[in-house]
């Protein structure tokens, strides 16, 4: 099989016909039908049936364009990687993270970082924990930090964060006064949950099940930010990310300690064999001493 064919094949999956396929690809129709033809005879397999004129994929051809897709999106990194060489040399830096850090806690410590006075690329995306793992592992990323709820196999990891979750609530909830919240209360009053596979939503199950209380949420949902903001429209109350919390404190939400400490886990991940580069260390810095700022301002929430 040629390469050609195969970029030819996915230009018409993903255009849909094989004249805009030609228009994408800057040849003719007659060309694009007669690749698609010869890379069926070397594949031996039908991709398209022909009804009036059209290409069909076949389910054949469904279930290749999955596989041509990582294939082609590994070119458009090095694509990428190349146009950014050539603008910034090796002053590039990718970093994800999870969205309980990702939406308040990085861009303040991006900004402590002053990249302005620094000769650096930075790409920043806020993903889910699974799909930091799979960018660290496939090298797209330099390093990002993900929950502890799933497997780090195949990675370099080291524990960046840990600390105890804390309620999330209206200024106006009927326990916004209590210093502290009991188990009873998350059983007694609207609660929203986190996701059932969320690692802290699991431990403080468990917690709860040894003090002999179930929680029934009227909402589920991934993510800290979210309870935050359904907390803060008066929908009830949550256990989330203290350091996610903080983003929300001058938005009218509140912050309490809860009684049994509930612990959110955030990993640092990167490759193993390949050393962070001195961009990498110094934006690692930069988020260190961010973080030693936020958990400052925490302390008094935190230190029940």
């Amino acid at each position: 099989m040629d390469m050609r064919e195969i970029q030819v094949f996915r230009a018409v999956m993903r255009a849909g016909t094989t004249s805009k396929a030609a228009h994408l690809l800057g040849v003719s129709q007659p060309a694009v039908s007669q690749a698609i033809r010869r890379l069926e005879t070397a594949a031996e397999l039908r991709l398209f049936e022909r009804v009036r004129g059209r290409l069909v994929p076949t389910q054949e051809a469904t279930a290749l364009i999955e596989e041509v897709d990582r294939c082609f999106s590994g070119f458009e990194m090095i694509e990428h990687r190349i146009r950014s060489l050539k603008s910034f040399g090796l002053g590039r830096l990718a970093v994800g993270a999870l969205p309980a850090l990702g939406t308040g806690f990085m861009p303040r410590a991006i900004a402590h970082f002053e990249l302005a006075t620094r000769r650096v690329q930075l790409s920043f995306q806020i993903l889910s924990s699974r799909e930091v793992y799979q960018r660290v592992l496939a090298g797209q990323l330099d390093f990002g930090l993900m929950a502890d709820e799933l497997d780090v196999s195949g990675l370099e990891h080291s524990e960046f964060l840990r600390v105890p979750g804390v309620v999330a609530m209206a200024a106006t909830h009927p326990l916004a006064r209590k210093q502290v919240i009991e188990p009873s209360d998350l059983a007694t009053h609207p609660f929203i949950a986190l996701n059932p596979e969320d690692a802290s939503r699991r431990r403080l199950e468990a917690l709860l099940h040894q003090q002999g209380y179930e929680i029934s949420p009227i909402l589920e949902t991934p993510y800290s930010n979210t309870i935050c903001e359904l907390a803060m429209r008066g929908l009830g109350m949550g256990l989330v990310h203290p350091v996610m919390g903080l983003d929300y404190v001058q938005r009218g939400v509140v912050l309490r300690p809860f009684a049994l400490e509930v612990s959110f886990c955030t990993l640092l991940v990167f490759r193993p064999g390949n050393p962070l580069s001195e961009n990498a260390k110094a934006f690692l810095r930069s988020m260190r001493i961010q973080l030693d700022a936020d958990l400052a301002q925490l302390a008094p929430v935190l230190h029940r």
